[in-house]
């Protein structure tokens, strides 16, 4: 028992510090505290030993230690072993699992000591706009705006100048139209109010973000009354101007009542007149006289029947300006609207060519944000695409997202739409 003991410490020494030895050799943290799990493309560096208790020493098996690539069905390929696969286990599954395989294989009595490090991470990808998208090795702890730097930074034009000041001009372009656009929206509730003979203006469902919409509502209703009002005194004034007319008419009827029963009793003494007369009771003066009086009476008859028809025509043509006047009305209303929506139209396509001058500015040069006082109009998005064993999926980040190896970053200038 006295000999075997150093021979047992010994053994325990050695095994202790060959376990030590493992433990140092794994370069990060992360993939032991992290539990990471292995994939296509990862670098791993396989060693095996095994401990002979009869010699009292360790047998290093050289001929599995190396370095193996996970390929693309997720497995390494070892000697005497074959294909194993690797994908989605950790380091350590991997060597217990590469311990059992050799000695089921070569039927020993203890189980081999394997050792599984990642001699380097599966590559990470970026693109974009970035200046040189493509493949790019992991490190631990990088983050996304650490990748984007390994790119060479957001994508610059040699011209970005130039974009620079396109996008400055697209954007005042687009800021015009986006007023002039709001205008518009404006009117059109008003002229459709002005349809439907509404007193108010209904606040349009593409005004409730817009800051001057309530100035602009308030614009246009006072416009509104203002037409309204106008249009409505003319169609009064015609209406007065009918009723005068009609009550004239009236007035006429009467005294041509009353004229034609004057005329009656001058025709009736001129009767009687002209039978004394031809009876010679009467002279001819007197005659003559009577004669007169009828035929002014039968003149100021046919003056009241001339003014009387006369106006009946007014009454007639107040009427049918009246109808006019309605009718130019909704005309003008159903016009002025069709322009509208003509112009709107136009305009949403002037504002569509602003946007995409804007975006393509963007694209070809990231520099371009700059120039945007409010931080508004444009941004940087990045998003990345990871595969956690279940399919890949897209997934927002931002600069300061730390990164797994096969991530594909991808990295876009994009133009905010009011």
């Amino acid at each position: 028992m006295l000999k075997r003991a150093p021979a047992l410490r010994r053994q325990s020494a050695v095994g202790c510090l060959f376990g030590a030895l493992l433990m140092a050799v794994t370069p990060s943290a992360f993939a032991q505290e992290g539990g990471y799990r292995l994939g296509v493309m990862d670098k791993l560096k396989v060693r095996v030993a095994e401990w002979q208790p009869a010699e009292g020493t360790i047998r290093d098996w050289a001929v599995i230690a190396g370095d193996y690539t996970v390929g693309p069905g997720g497995a390494i390929s070892l000697p005497f072993i074959g294909e194993l696969q690797v994908a989605g286990q950790t380091n350590a599954e991997v060597a217990e699992e590469i311990g059992k395989r050799l000695q089921g294989e070569f039927a020993l009595r203890t189980k081999p000591s394997a050792s599984v490090e990642i001699a380097q991470f599966r590559p990470i990808f970026l693109a974009g706009d970035v200046t040189t998208p493509g493949e790019y090795p992991y490190a631990p702890n990088i983050t996304v705006l650490k990748a984007v730097s390994l790119a060479g930074g957001l994508r610059r034009s040699e011209a970005g100048q130039r974009f620079a000041r396109d996008f400055i001009n697209a954007r005042g372009d687009s800021a015009v139209y986006d007023t002039e656009r709001s205008r518009l929206i404006a009117r059109k509730a008003r002229l459709l109010a002005e349809v439907e003979n509404a007193t108010e203006i209904k606040m349009p469902p593409e005004l409730e973000k817009i800051p001057n919409a309530k100035e602009l509502i308030a614009s246009e209703t006072s416009l509104l009354k203002s037409r309204r009002q106008r249009y409505e005194l003319q169609l009064e004034a015609l209406a007065d101007l009918r009723a005068l007319l009609e009550s004239e008419v009236q007035s006429l009827s009467k005294k041509s009542e009353t004229q034609n029963e004057q005329l009656e009793l001058v025709k009736q003494d001129r009767d009687r007149i002209s039978r004394l007369s031809e009876q010679g009771l009467a002279t001819s003066q007197r005659r003559l006289s009577i004669e007169e009086r009828t035929a002014d009476v039968e003149s100021t008859l046919l003056d009241i029947d001339t003014a009387s028809l006369r106006a009946k025509q007014d009454i007639s043509k107040a009427t049918q300006d009246e109808i006019n006047l309605r009718n130019d009305w909704e005309a003008q209303r159903a016009k002025e609207l069709q322009d509208t929506e003509a112009e709107m139209e136009k305009l949403h396509l002037q504002l569509t060519t602003s946007r995409e001058l804007m975006s393509e500015a963007l694209a070809q040069s990231a520099e371009a944000l700059r120039f945007d006082a409010s931080g508004k109009a444009a941004s940087i998005k990045y998003s990345v695409v990871r595969d956690e064993g279940d399919g890949p999926k897209e997934i927002a980040v931002d600069e300061s997202t730390s990164l797994r190896p096969g991530d594909v970053v991808k990295v876009a200038s994009e133009l905010l739409m009011q």
